[in-house]
């Protein structure tokens, strides 16, 4: 069977397809949650759930804006309310930008995130069981613990670098 799909354009031409299976998907998750199951609630989720990377608010919001009625207070409520019930997550970038993704059912609790230096796009990793956590000083609790890969994405690795500006440390 033909599934309906739309393509959530984004940095470096990377999609999100929102497909019927991905808004099926956040629906029944919404509804797991026992809250009020609302439509911005399901289409926030299900472009989450399609996308190929973490989206920041910002790219949320040119998606899902006028064209849903859901502002941006709303998606701002709507993204701490998935990061709470813990159907997302929130990533902090290098740029102090925090990215959204949905929670794959594979990364339960803590795991590793890539991070592009050139562009800032964000990754969630897959790794065979849990992030390792490391022995603490007696008395000392771990709360928290985050893995950052830091490099150069697939599309920033194919670019020839940059050349530094003139008059800084690096140039001869």
């Amino acid at each position: 069977m033909h599934r309906k799909a739309r393509r959530l354009a984004s940095a470096h031409g990377y999609t999100a397809d929102v497909s019927e299976d991905a808004q099926a998907a956040a629906d029944s998750l919404v509804r797991s949650t026992g809250d009020r199951v609302t439509a911005a609630r399901v289409r926030v989720l299900a472009v989450l759930l399609g996308a190929k990377r973490a989206l920041t608010h910002s790219e949320l919001e040119a998606e899902l804006g006028a064209a849903h009625g859901i502002n941006r207070v709303t998606l701002y409520r709507i993204l701490e309310w998935l990061t709470r019930c813990d159907i997302a997550h929130k990533i902090a970038g290098e740029d102090r930008v925090w990215r959204f993704t949905a929670r794959p059912r594979t990364h339960s609790g803590e795991h590793p995130h890539f991070v592009c230096n050139a562009c800032g796009r964000v990754l969630c990793l897959s790794v065979p069981g849990a992030v390792t956590k490391p022995r603490l000083p007696v008395g000392f609790r771990t709360q928290v613990v985050e893995l950052t890969v830091k490099g150069l994405c697939d599309v920033c690795g194919r670019l020839p670098p940059r050349k530094p500006a003139r008059g800084s440390r690096h140039s001869a």
